[in-house]
């Protein structure tokens, strides 16, 4: 029982090595989310001749929910740094409770434990 609750406490606490790597992990997130709209930017401005008018309209709207999808998460990255300069990552926004160590491996940008974020998609 008590190596129950001692790995339950690693779940949840951050090191600060934890949070050095997920830092990393959110700062080369953040390179290519950036580096993914310039390139939506690039393809826009340089391709403005036939080829580009050519193209279906299909595939327009795929770059454009692309490059939105982009700026999203590039908002929850910085978002999450900006949790992190201030002491309040890892902290659950709903329910306050730590978010698991194991989830914000998975997703460094995460705002909810995996119980509230549930609650909330169930809630859609």
């Amino acid at each position: 029982m008590v190596n129950n609750q001692i790995i339950g406490d690693r779940d949840t606490r951050l090191t600060p090595e934890d949070l050095a790597a997920l830092r990393e992990n959110l700062n080369e997130q953040r390179l290519f989310r950036q580096e993914q709209l310039q390139q939506f930017s690039a393809v826009a401005t340089s391709r403005a001749d036939t080829v580009l008018q050519r193209q279906a309209a299909s595939q327009v709207e795929v770059r454009v929910k692309l490059a939105a999808s982009a700026r999203m998460v590039l908002a929850d990255v910085e978002a999450a740094l900006a949790r992190m300069d201030e002491g309040s990552y890892g902290a659950c926004h709903l329910c306050r409770r730590p978010i698991e160590r194991e989830r914000l491996t998975i997703v460094p940008q995460a705002r909810y434990c995996a119980r509230c974020q549930q609650v909330r998609e169930a809630g859609r």
